[in-house]
């Protein structure tokens, strides 16, 4: 029982930094665009680049 005194405010405790990396990934842009990655991976713009 006293194994929940150390796991229970450590799952919190994560659950509050994982809050903060998506809120901080959602401020800084990182899911402004999501189909542009899925357009360039299609696009043929570089095949005369090639050696």
């Amino acid at each position: 029982m006293t194994v929940l005194l150390f796991l229970v405010p450590l799952a919190l405790i994560l659950g509050f930094v994982g809050l903060l990396a998506f809120l901080w990934s959602l401020n800084t842009g990182q899911y402004d665009d999501l189909d542009g990655a899925a357009s360039r991976v299609l696009s043929d713009d570089d095949l005369g680049e090639s050696a």
